[in-house]
């Protein structure tokens, strides 16, 4: 048994190898690619009977004269593919990217506006035919400056059967119920109490300070009066209080922090009305929790006036009151609203509008810079009836015919909260 092996660069070379050692009657047993070449094991023709006697398997019968023609070079080998990468485990899916994700929510967003706007059309168009009247309605609470949210629970209520005129009657006689204001036994210059007037910057929380401060003085005189400032930010915010304070004869003091805030109420609880002034920040800086929870008096009863300025807008007042409305702080309650600068506003439906869904008491109403005189005590009839009639004014931001639907559509989203009662 002489089984030999042959190595070359190729196949013709591998060949001639085999027949310059065993002849050209060699069987060639097998042939393959190695690295540098190719590899072929061979046996000489007179070793075959003992190939077979040891129990190798007898190759194939021979061509006559193989080496005569030249074997054909083996088969070429291809490379493999890289496995595929291992399935994800069972009940396991793949994370999609980030980017990816955000692709997707616009896209549902802009489809869910695409659909909210047409269902929207088609609800108008259908509210025409059927009651005219009611979109008439529509339209001028929408002038008016109220939210489509409030407009349509006014509008669910409406009672069947009524006309333009009627149906009016009907909804301002509701706002007017609905809308909170303070009786004049309940005026919190004669109650008395510990009240910090908070909001963002430039409603006029200073000078609404000075004015509670006057009709307090007016009514019990000086001494059951103090002012506490903690705006120490702005620049002259604290003189510009002093120098109310020295026109009235009412003290104020100035609160650097915490501790200091507990000390000073301790020392005035025999007074009859403290009003603090506050800081005016943004209703999305993170200081203001911080400012609520300064406010919760160590045993004495801190109310929050929350100011909102006739001047904003219905989405910014609604953010502010979402904000100052919190009641994570037990010993901080919210006691209402003081709607400030109605002289400058072209409307107030949207600040109305707001103060009637959050159920806010209206304590004051101001409408000028003078002290006390520009102060008044809120009149529910009045404010709703100046509310449409202001409406009749036509501006740029007055919507057409075919804005009310998207209007409506847009208005979804602040809660399913009942805000009319009957």
């Amino acid at each position: 048994m002489n089984v030999r092996k042959f190595y070359a660069s190729n196949t013709r070379d591998a060949l001639r190898q085999v027949r310059d050692a065993l002849g050209e009657d060699a069987i060639i047993l097998s042939n393959r690619q190695v690295m540098g070449g190719i590899e072929i094991m061979a046996v000489a023709d007179r070793d075959v009977d003992s190939l077979a006697a040891a129990g190798v398997p007898t190759p194939p019968p021979r061509a006559p004269k193989m080496m005569a023609q030249p074997a054909p070079p083996p088969p070429r080998q291809e490379r493999k593919a890289a496995p595929p990468p291992p399935p994800a485990a069972v009940g396991q899916e793949t994370p999609l990217p980030d980017a990816v994700i955000k692709d997707i929510i616009k896209e549902i967003k802009f489809l869910r506006g695409m659909v909210e706007g047409q269902l929207a059309g088609f609800a108008w168009g259908d509210l025409q035919r059927r009651d005219p009247a009611k979109v008439e309605i529509l339209r001028s609470l929408l002038a008016v400056g109220l939210s489509p949210t409030l407009s349509r629970q006014l509008l669910d209520r409406l009672p069947a059967d009524s006309d333009f005129n009627k149906g009016l009657r009907w909804v301002k006689a509701a706002l007017t119920h609905n809308l909170r204001v303070v009786s004049p036994e309940d005026d919190i210059v004669d109650r008395g109490g510990i009240y910090a007037l908070v909001g963002p910057t430039g409603v006029g929380k200073t000078t609404t300070v000075a004015k509670l401060a006057a009709r307090c003085t007016l009514k019990h005189g000086p001494s059951k009066v103090v002012m506490l400032t903690t705006d120490s930010y702005r620049i002259g915010a604290h003189e510009q209080l002093r120098i109310y304070g020295k026109i009235l004869g009412v003290p104020v003091y100035a609160i650097k922090d915490e501790s200091d805030f507990q000390l000073t109420l301790s020392d005035l609880r025999h007074k009859h009305l403290v009003l603090i002034d506050t800081v005016g920040m943004s209703q999305r800086d993170r200081r203001v929790a911080e400012q609520i929870e300064m406010l919760s008096g160590n045993g004495r009863k801190v109310r929050r006036l929350l100011l909102l300025s006739a001047t904003s807008q219905g989405s910014t007042l609604e953010e502010v009151a979402r904000t100052y409305e919190s009641s994570a702080f037990p010993d901080s309650e919210m006691a209402g609203c003081i709607l400030t600068k109605i002289d400058e506003a072209v409307s107030i439906g949207n600040v109305l509008d707001v103060i009637i869904r959050h159920r806010l008491l209206l304590h004051f109403v101001t409408n000028g810079q003078r002290v006390p005189e520009d102060m008044h005590l809120p009149n529910a009839h009045y404010l709703i009836d100046r509310a449409f009639k202001m409406a009749q004014a036509v501006t740029p931001f007055t919507l057409q015919e075919a804005e009310y639907p998207l209007a409506m559509a847009a208005g979804e989203g602040y809660g399913d909260r009942e805000m009319v009662r009957g």
